[in-house]
């Protein structure tokens, strides 16, 4: 029987074959964070638009201060009327001004508030009225930190729409599209009852003047 000797390694062989299985190491690294990372982005890829741009909305009731992160919004009271008087014009309606009273303060720079929405109980939404100027409502003025500033929304909406109902107010419209944005949402306590009450103890004209 002939034995076989083992041949001794090259020098230097031992050395370039653990360099190789690092690298190899490193490669298999790098590959999985590259596919890690293409996973990412296909998954946000799934995402509606809808989905994306949906806000980050905030809930709070009537006197309570909703935090938003960026600004902190009240809603002080709920008024009913006939008629707006804006300096010197008076706007009639068919249906009923809902003017909604906030109060808002920002937390680290200055806001403006962007236009509210009124939420029916029943899924519907009314922008606030373009018949009434803006200089007459709370958009008109920044949001300062930890000052509080104050105004009214004015809404234009049929009386069988405000039980249930609640006002969601957010940042202004920006040009750049931005994922979960802040929106405050305040329940405004009308049930039924509260809701006909509001509306047959209507104001005949409700006057921004020194508001």
């Amino acid at each position: 029987m002939t034995a076989t000797a083992r041949r001794p390694d090259a020098p230097g062989r031992r050395d370039r074959s653990s360099r190789k299985r690092g690298e190899s190491r490193l490669l298999n690294a790098a590959v999985g964070l590259v596919l890690l990372g293409a996973a990412i982005g296909v998954q946000s890829l799934d995402l509606t638009h809808n989905e994306y741009t949906a806000p980050l909305t905030y809930v709070g009731e009537q006197g309570e201060d909703v935090d938003t992160t960026r600004l902190v919004v009240r809603l002080n009271s709920v008024t009913a009327a006939k008629s707006i008087q804006h300096l010197t014009k008076t706007i009639k309606t068919d249906q009923v001004f809902l003017v909604v009273d906030v109060s808002a303060k920002s937390k680290r720079k200055p806001y403006k508030l962007g236009p509210a929405t009124l939420l029916t109980a029943d899924g519907r939404r009314f922008s606030a009225t373009d018949r009434v100027d803006d200089s007459a409502t709370v958009t008109a003025e920044y949001a300062q930190p930890e000052i509080w500033t104050r105004g009214p929304y004015f809404f234009e909406v049929p009386p069988s729409v405000l039980p249930g109902s609640r006002v969601v107010i957010g940042l202004p419209p920006s040009v750049l599209v931005e994922p979960y944005e802040p929106e405050a949402e305040i329940d405004l306590a009308l049930d039924e009852a509260a809701a006909r009450k509001l509306t047959d103890s209507a104001e005949a004209v409700y006057s921004t003047a020194g508001k």
